[in-house]
């Protein structure tokens, strides 16, 4: 069941978010190709395959590790239907995996948060950080520090492309483990 779950999320991304033309990216790289997951990411469809798949690699991170994931979360907007797709499925699994929202500037007002949905976490447990796209590991590595800068732990990036243009490699390089759902490689 998973092979196809990957295999219609695929061509759901190739159908609804991927597109061969010049852009600038969020790194300031200039890139052929872009894949705006947020098309996929937000449908229906997507939101179910998504969920299904990302929660069978926390699943497969927590039976190797022996580690309890509490939450998934990352930096705002493209890792937040991720996130909140991975919670809904976990709990639907009868194993609630809370969500959470990483801002990209503190909150402007009351608490100036950086963070959103960790009121009630318990402080130091374990939550996995996710993103749609790392072309550098940027945004991911921004989340990871601010997650840990609240006082929770990670140790897993998990991200639904790898464009192949150094963000694992970042990730990687602070001792964290990133895995990737799909690969530039998978749209060309």
């Amino acid at each position: 069941m998973m092979s196809s779950n990957r295999q219609r999320l695929l061509q759901l991304l190739t159908e609804k978010s991927y597109q061969e033309r010049e852009v600038t990216l969020a790194s300031g790289k200039t890139s052929n190709f872009y894949v705006d997951c947020k098309q996929t990411t937000l449908s229906a469809e997507g939101q179910l395959l998504m969920g299904r798949l990302h929660l069978a690699e926390v699943d497969k991170y927590e039976q190797r590790t022996g580690r309890k994931v509490y939450a998934v979360g990352g930096l705002t907007l493209g890792a937040d239907p991720i996130a909140t797709a991975i919670s809904m499925t976990s709990a639907l699994a009868g194993r609630p995996i809370d969500a959470f929202i990483v801002r990209k500037e503190p909150k402007g007002h009351g608490t100036g948060a950086w963070l959103e949905g960790c009121n009630q976490f318990p402080e130091g447990v374990e939550v996995v950080v996710v993103e749609d796209v790392a072309t550098t590991g940027g945004s991911a590595l921004k989340a990871v520090q601010r997650v840990r800068d609240a006082g929770y732990r990670v140790n897993l990036v998990l991200g639904l492309v790898d464009r192949l243009e150094g963000g694992r490699e970042a990730i990687e390089k602070e001792d964290l483990e990133f895995i990737s759902l799909y690969e530039r490689s998978d749209f060309q």
